[in-house]
């Protein structure tokens, strides 16, 4: 029993729930397009546009898992509403920034704010609603995971383009008041509240070093290619493995002491656990870097609008949702497998692109690439989450699950923060020759993925 009432999820309930939900996984993307028109009227440095990504993943990450246990102990609804209520003011304050300092600053209270919603959203639907409906409100769920970058990419095209009194790229972030206000509502009204009667404490210590961690690595990468790699941001990346050390030894202790660490040492050596990790991690860290590069390409490299941009872009989501359907019957048939095949697809599309860039052409022969990315992206994402979460001990259900989004959402920080430094850095030389470059990096870790992946 994991309710406080006996209130039941209903179909209206539900549909609030996947709405809070959406709104941080879709800023999570609708900012990408964006980005060129963020530039120009900031006046920010390629390094800061990375900062305005990095900055909510980052913190997304670093606060996922403490925003579960946080509403398994206060109540999900009331963390639900809090997180709803926080992420709409950093939406404002975003809105608002006249500096990409300011820019920066709102979007990591934005992603602190997030990172309290998905948790209360799944762990209202385990908790609420009836065991016959909860495997279709669960694939509801991940539909709204798939949908959130369609809708974000081709929201924020169309919003950045239609530039409504004047506000530009500034109503992407605006967008968010209304839908946020009538989320927190309607959810008031029509979502039962639910915690755990067992809630797990907070493990501070493993949150800060985690955050210590994450930070070290991408204010090095990216102060460092901003500023020609000074001594203190080559420090800062070697201090990065000695607080990753001491967060594995604190976690061991936390175990030992009889807590609950933030990341669970006993899920992490499960052989299939971490070959899962290690494979999805480089994986996804070049896929984020290649998502920021690739809206910058096609506006400022191919002069695309942000409208026009958007729904090139979107055409990789939408294979992506394809892809994602497909997954559980592929896997049926040939396991472990649709990993490595769809790294390999993914490869195809990464050298599709390249072949595009130099050997030139019209912007439209880059839709066949962005759909093989987008569909060898879910088949590897896919399989990659049912196959580690799949080797979690039961009893380590939701840690498993905390371990794999911080990976994930760690992985893509990291990733736009080195491969955009790269792309920025090279993107006097010309836009097609810089994304030529992180399209390479994707190549390469997804024939190495799909390699490792065979078995």
């Amino acid at each position: 029993m994991t309710t406080i009432e006996e209130r039941k999820l209903g179909s209206a309930g539900l549909a609030v729930v996947l709405l809070a939900a959406l709104l941080p996984m879709m800023d999570s993307f609708i900012v990408n397009v964006a980005l060129p028109t963020i530039a120009a009227d900031l006046g920010t440095s390629g390094a800061d546009l990375e900062l305005v990504v990095v900055g909510y993943v980052l913190a997304f990450t670093v606060f996922l898992v403490l925003g579960g246990r946080l509403g398994d102990a206060f109540g999900r609804r009331r963390v639900l509403v809090v997180g709803m209520v926080v992420f709409a003011l950093a939406s404002l304050l975003c809105a608002f920034a006249a500096s990409g300092g300011w820019l920066v600053a709102a979007r990591v209270l934005q992603g602190a704010a997030a990172a309290l919603i998905p948790p209360q959203a799944l762990g209202t639907i385990q908790a609420a609603v009836h065991a016959e409906r909860k495997a279709r409100a669960m694939s509801w769920y991940a539909a709204v995971a798939g949908l959130a970058a369609i809708l974000g990419l081709l929201l924020g095209g169309l919003l950045v383009q239609a530039d409504l009194w004047g506000t530009s790229w500034r109503l992407i972030f605006l967008v968010n008041l209304p839908l946020g206000a009538a989320a927190v509502a309607l959810a008031l009204v029509l979502v039962p509240e639910t915690r755990s009667p067992h809630p797990v404490g907070v493990d501070l210590r493993g949150t800060g070093l985690l955050a210590v961690t994450i930070l070290l690595l991408l204010v090095g990468l990216n102060r460092g290619s901003l500023l020609g790699w000074p001594w203190w941001t080559i420090a800062l990346l070697l201090l990065a493995p000695v607080a990753a050390l001491a967060l594995w030894r604190t976690e061991n202790r936390v175990v030992a002491e009889g807590r609950v660490p933030l990341l669970p040492p006993t899920v992490l050596a499960e052989p299939r656990v971490r070959g899962g990790l290690l494979l999805v991690a480089p994986f996804l860290a070049a896929w984020a870097g290649y998502l920021f590069a690739l809206p910058l390409t096609l506006q400022d490299g191919y002069g695309l609008d942000p409208a026009v941009a958007g729904l090139v872009v979107a055409s990789m989501s939408a294979a992506f949702l394809v892809g994602s359907f497909a997954v559980p019957g592929l896997r049926a048939k040939l396991g472990d497998r649709v990993m490595g095949g769809g790294a390999l697809v993914q490869a195809t599309g990464a050298g599709w692109l390249i072949g595009v860039l130099l050997l030139g052409g019209v912007v439209w022969w880059v839709l066949p690439g962005l759909v093989l990315i987008g569909l060898g992206q879910a088949l590897v994402v896919g399989s990659s989450q049912i196959s580690v979460l799949g080797a979690v001990p039961t009893e380590y259900a939701g840690s498993g699950g905390g371990v794999l989004v911080t990976t994930q959402q760690g992985s893509m920080a990291v990733g736009v923060a080195a491969l955009g430094s790269v792309y920025t850095g090279l993107v006097s030389t010309g836009h097609a020759t810089a994304f030529a470059v992180v399209l390479a990096v994707q190549l390469v870790v997804g024939i190495a993925v799909a390699v490792a992946g065979r078995g």
